[in-house]
Order: C-alpha cells, then sequence, then structure tokens
C-alpha cells in the first residue's frame, strides 16, 4: 500500500527553536577520510541518516572497523579488502566517494544500489579513475552498477576529468589521493557545479593534514599520511532550508540554533536568499534567526553553487509576489530524481505556473489548490512538498519516508515546529 503524507497547512504564524543533526555531506567526508587516515577517529555527532548509513556500511564491508558509542562513531583503519559488495543505495556520496577507496584494496568490489542509481551518471569519476590506473568494469555504461577490480594501491599522477555533473568526482579523487602512489594532478574540463562542496572536501582534508593546491587546471595533493582525527560534526544546514522557509510562508520566526559562524556548507547562503526573498534574517547567539514579512518577494537568482537548496527555494517562489527565475541548475537533472522536472510537476500541481529553461526554471504563482504529490524518491522534494502544504489545504506527499534518506524524523520535527504556534516556543 503506498502511503500518503497530508502535510500540515499553517493557521498562524510559526514560532520556533528547531535544533538539527549534523551535516550529510561532512558525515560522508569525515567518514572517509577517517577510515584512509593513520589511526583511529571518532566522529562526535554524525548524522544518522540512510545516506551515512551505506556510507558506513560500504567502509565496514571494506574492512574498515566503525564502532557505535553512543551518538558517536568510532573509526578505526583496517587493511582495504574485497571481494565486497557495496550498496550505494541512491546516494551520490557512496556512489563516488567509495570507488576510489575501493580501488585501493586488494580484491573486487561492486557497487549497487537502487534502480534509480543506475541513471545517475559517473563516467567522468569511473574514467578519471581509469586514468589514474585503476581497473573498472561498467559494460561500457559510465553507471553503476559496476566492479573494481583493487590491488592494493593505485598509481595515481595527472588525470584529466569531466566533473560538470557532479561535484562529487572531483572530491571523491581528491579524499583519496594522499594514498595513491604519486598523489594527484587533477586537471578540470568544464564547470564544475555546487563548486563549495568541493572546498568542503579541500578543507577537511588540511584538518587531516593533507595540503591540496589549487591549480590553473583543477587541484593538485602529494602522496602521504592522512592524520586521524576527532571531528564534532556541525548541523546541516541544507535540512534547515524547509524549517526556515516556514518562517516566511507562515509570516513567523524560526530559530536554527548551532549555526556554524565560519562553514563551507552551501546552507550558509540561505541567509542571504531567504533575505533578498523578504525575510529579517539576524545572526544571533542562539543561531540563525528568520522572520518572514508576511510577503515573499520573488527570487532571480544563479544556483549553481548551491544547488540543493533549490527545491525548497522554488516551493516558496511559488508564493511569491511575482514572477521567479533560477538558472545555473541543469546539473539537477542528474540528482535523485529529475529535479527541474519534478519541480516543473509539484509546482504546476498547487497551481504555480512553471517554464522550464535549459539550466533553469521561471516560477509564476498561481491560484493554489490541494494536490497529492509524488516524492519521486528524493528527499529534498519532500522537503518542498512540505513548505508547499504549508500555504496551500490539501497537500499530500506519497512514499514520503524517502526523507530518511538525510532526515528521518522530518515529519516528527515539522510537526513539532507547527505545534509551537499554537503552545508557544519549544
Amino acid at each position: 500500500m503506498t502511503e500518503v503524507w497530508t502535510t500540515p497547512y499553517a493557521t498562524a504564524p510559526v514560532d520556533a527553536v528547531v535544533p538539527l543533526p549534523g551535516s550529510k555531506s561532512i558525515t560522508a567526508r569525515a567518514l572517509v577520510l577517517a577510515a584512509l587516515a593513520a589511526g583511529p577517529s571518532r566522529l562526535v555527532r554524525p548524522l544518522r541518516a540512510r545516506d551515512t548509513e551505506l556510507m558506513a556500511a560500504g567502509l565496514r564491508a571494506l574492512g574498515v572497523g566503525i564502532a557505535e558509542d553512543g551518538d558517536d562513531w568510532l573509526v578505526t583503519p583496517g587493511e582495504l579488502r574485497g571481494p565486497a559488495v557495496i550498496d550505494a543505495g541512491l546516494a551520490g556520496t557512496v556512489l563516488r566517494f567509495l570507488p576510489p577507496v575501493a580501488a585501493l584494496a586488494t580484491g573486487e568490489v561492486r557497487l549497487d544500489g537502487d534502480a534509480r542509481l543506475y541513471e545517475r551518471p559517473n563516467a567522468g569519476l569511473i574514467d578519471g579513475l581509469r586514468g589514474l590506473g585503476a581497473t573498472i568494469e561498467d559494460g561500457g555504461r559510465g553507471r553503476a552498477p559496476f566492479t573494481v577490480h583493487g590491488t592494493g594501491a593505485v598509481r595515481g599522477g595527472p588525470v584529466t576529468v569531466d566533473a560538470s555533473e557532479s561535484s562529487q568526482v572531483v572530491s571523491g579523487l581528491l579524499l583519496a589521493a594522499a594514498r595513491f602512489d604519486a598523489g594527484i594532478d587533477l586537471a578540470v574540463v568544464g564547470s564544475v557545479p555546487s563548486l563549495p562542496h568541493v572546498e568542503m572536501t579541500v578543507r577537511a582534508l588540511a584538518e587531516h593534514g593533507v595540503l591540496v593546491v589549487r591549480t590553473d587546471r583543477g587541484w593538485r595533493v602529494s602522496p602521504g599520511t592522512i592524520d586521524a582525527l576527532d571531528r564534532v560534526v556541525e548541523p546541516d544546514l541544507s535540512n534547515a532550508a524547509p524549517f526556515l522557509a516556514a518562517a516566511l510562508v507562515t509570516g513567523g520566526r524560526v530559530t536554527v540554533p548551532d549555526w556554524p559562524a565560519d562553514t563551507t556548507q552551501p546552507g550558509a547562503r540561505l541567509d542571504r536568499f531567504l533575505g533578498a526573498m523578504g525575510a529579517d534574517v539576524v545572526h544571533t547567539s542562539d543561531g540563525l534567526q528568520v522572520t518572514g514579512s508576511g510577503t515573499i518577494a520573488p527570487l532571480v537568482a544563479d544556483l549553481g553553487d548551491v544547488g540543493e537548496l533549490t527545491p525548497v527555494l522554488a516551493a516558496l517562489c511559488a508564493f511569491a509576489d511575482g514572477e521567479s527565475r533560477l538558472t545555473g541548475i541543469a546539473h539537477l537533472r542528474g540528482h535523485e530524481t529529475d529535479r527541474l522536472q519534478a519541480l516543473d510537476e509539484v509546482l504546476g500541481a498547487v497551481g504555480a505556473g512553471v517554464q522550464q529553461l535549459p539550466d533553469g526554471l521561471v516560477i509564476t504563482p498561481g491560484p493554489r489548490r490541494a494536490a497529492r504529490l509524488g516524492s519521486y524518491a528524493d528527499h529534498r522534494m519532500v522537503m518542498a512538498g512540505a513548505v508547499l502544504g504549508l500555504g496551500c489545504p490539501g497537500v499530500e506527499i506519497t512514499d514520503h519516508s524517502t526523507v530518511a534518506k538525510t532526515l528521518p524524523d522530518f515529519t516528527a520535527r515539522w510537526a513539532g515546529m507547527l505545534g509551537t504556534a499554537a503552545g508557544g516556543r519549544r
């Protein structure tokens, strides 16, 4: 039976403090670096969600020790070996971060996952690893499933890759590069979307004692040791997007505590986008506080660096007082779903006018109406649907549990936030 979630409709301004669990992107990078480090590491308050659990399971399959210690993970590097099977689910981070690790293992490692994973582009990473000396059998598809024939080492050295479909291609190669015999001299052709995620990778490497040099063609990493590091994982700022958006839709106030003062997370740019849409945005000692005015201004923005924020921002645009134009996001067609097509369908279903561009969307608000929306097996689409439901009574979402990919208790947190409108601040 298909599960259906009737999203709450807001009848009063929200007034809530919404704490959030750790960043998926930082947790994924921390797990890989801890697995390749010279000694044990502790991850404090990592995100526990489908994507990160799959990352941990994949590393365990390769021989890495990852033990539970309360809310923390204790990671003990081990001898990387196959045969092994890695289930990537629908996680782009697993799809692109673990094959370079698998190439360092001895034995065959097969990477598989959900049916939709087979559609996610991965030729840039596979071709890059082959150029570095790895042997990969993919049937010429450039996509999952595929098998890495690990020999215990990767030659490394100069390589040119096409990372236009995902910055994770760059991050995946850089994360393991210090363990390659000759490191890596990575040249990139074309533009790299979501560049802040590469900056996140570079910073994480530096914190583990790995020097990454930016070149005029890409990035260079010398071979060497990856230091062990105990890391406290900061909150996931992209997962903050729907909660902060609720302040604009309802004309209320939402605070996300422990907002980092210095971070490479793309979600940190929410303050400027929400401010541009008319919110009062303040960094306080308690966290990031967003207050809506009751009116939402249209947004014209290039979201190329922050594509994961697009679904929620697009949902806000459906309630704006004019036409919005979101560009620079052609790469979203290769995410968990074709997000531009999915947004066209769900925004249109609730009454907005949508025009697809080669690299984005033009969104024009229209008369609001009830609708049943699909989840598209995409956590961000569930979050966007929840935002739409705040301003459109009668919005339902099928298979909403797919939000467990990054925030398993999303619906409970959503209900808790809205409960503050009637029952006071929580």
